[in-house]
């Protein structure tokens, strides 16, 4: 049996997760878990799985959860050494990371340095810190296992195969909601509008990614982190059937695809049982029929400027896929409390990186501060207070 720590497990993936979990108890063991501040949801996970440890995201929210648990035997902690702790739980074989955005940089580090496997939904962690952390997975020996549909369908192509024979990886993306709205048309959009995804259930942030397409930009840079990949080698096509996850060319011109329906059951569950594969009986088989045709665009950088500018971060390297990173998180954020438009989401990213001075990290902190840098300045931008800035412990 398989111990595992789940960081984010009230998030959609987290969910997931303990599904499979759920589904083969015979296989995995959950140790620990870390969550934010969905107490109910929270506080069912642990009366129904029993783990050790739980993280929440403050005392005062460890205090009401300790008063909901009285009668259950569980270690309660919180914040960001809380995380860490679930993070490095010694008995832990695999670690979850599925924290929402650049909060769990510190933890999967931890993670990693502490010798676990990572199963890996935080994208976020490889932009912030893609060199740092892929040092730390070599140097410790660890597996990272990509749990993003996109990336796992990449990592099941290429299980295998002599890495001299990949030209090059295709990223898929749905398009999301607006993908046929007029350029002008954008400036109308509203949170609701942009929260309906056409083909997959996620958490806000990631959903308003999906619309800008910068959760494509994101993984982009992530991609050429997980499998070492240079600027040419990474390709994105719109599929908004959403039935190909991802695709790898090979030298001699073959293309091979990984195809399924659109759910997250699927990676999670490669993942957790790698290499081996369990039997997902409870999901509907993909049907090509009824699907129907598959089609594919190429995606529009005037309409969708944040795929362009994640890009750029990119090809600039250093410490601009950071400031782009966190000039994201906290637009995302304005324009969810209605703070800004949805056009104005990529113009004042645009704005942070035209006015950062981008550099080589030497080290974490070197990250962090431009991290807290390009929130503040995300923030003065979209007109709000730039102290308030959420910090990236």
């Amino acid at each position: 049996m398989k111990p595992i720590a789940i960081l984010g497990s009230t998030g959609s993936v987290g969910v997931t997760t303990l599904d499979i979990v759920a589904r083969f108890s015979d296989r995995f063991r959950v140790v620990a878990m870390a969550a934010g501040r969905n107490l109910d949801l929270l506080v069912a996970q642990v009366r129904r799985f029993r783990p050790e440890l739980v993280s929440v995201a403050s005392a005062e929210l460890a205090a009401q959860l300790a008063e909901r648990l009285q009668p259950d035997r569980v270690a309660i902690v919180h914040g960001m050494d809380g995380a860490i702790a679930v993070a490095t739980h010694p008995e832990a074989r695999l670690v979850v990371s599925a924290l929402v955005g650049a909060q769990g940089l510190r933890p999967t580090l931890a993670a990693i340095a502490a010798g676990k496997n990572i199963a890996f939904a935080n994208k976020e962690v490889l932009v912030v810190a893609g060199e740092l952390v892929i040092r730390a997975v070599r140097a410790h020996g660890v597996k990272l296992l990509p749990v993003d549909s996109e990336h796992n369908a990449i990592f099941q192509c290429l299980e295998g195969r002599d890495r001299a024979t990949l030209k090059r990886v295709v990223l898929t993306a749905s398009g999301g909601p607006f993908r046929e709205l007029k350029l002008e048309q954008l400036a109308d959009v509203t949170v609701a509008d942009a929260l309906r995804h056409p083909t997959w259930q996620m958490g806000s942030k990631i959903t308003i990614d999906s619309a800008t397409l910068m959760n494509k930009g994101l993984e982009v840079i992530e991609a050429r982190w997980l499998f070492d990949l240079d600027r040419a080698q990474i390709a994105v096509v719109i599929h908004p059937q959403s039935v190909i996850h991802s695709m790898v060319e090979l030298i001699d011109g073959s293309v091979i695809a990984e195809m399924a329906i659109p759910d997250m059951a699927i990676p999670v569950a490669y993942a957790l049982a790698f290499p081996d594969r369990l039997p997902l009986h409870h999901l509907p088989p993909l049907s090509l029929i009824e699907r129907g045709r598959l089609t594919f665009e190429e995606p529009d950088l005037t309409r969708f400027p944040c795929l362009r500018l994640a890009y750029e971060a990119l090809v600039a390297g250093g410490m601009m896929p950071a400031c782009l990173n966190a000039a994201n998180e906290e637009l995302v954020a304005a324009f969810l409390a209605g703070h800004v438009r949805f056009i104005d989401v990529p113009r004042h990213i645009e704005s942070v990186m035209e006015r950062f001075n981008n550099r080589t990290a030497a080290n974490l902190e070197d990250l962090l501060e431009a991290d807290g840098w390009a929130r503040a300045a995300a923030r003065e931008a979209a007109g709000l207070d730039p102290i308030a800035a959420t910090a990236l412990l």
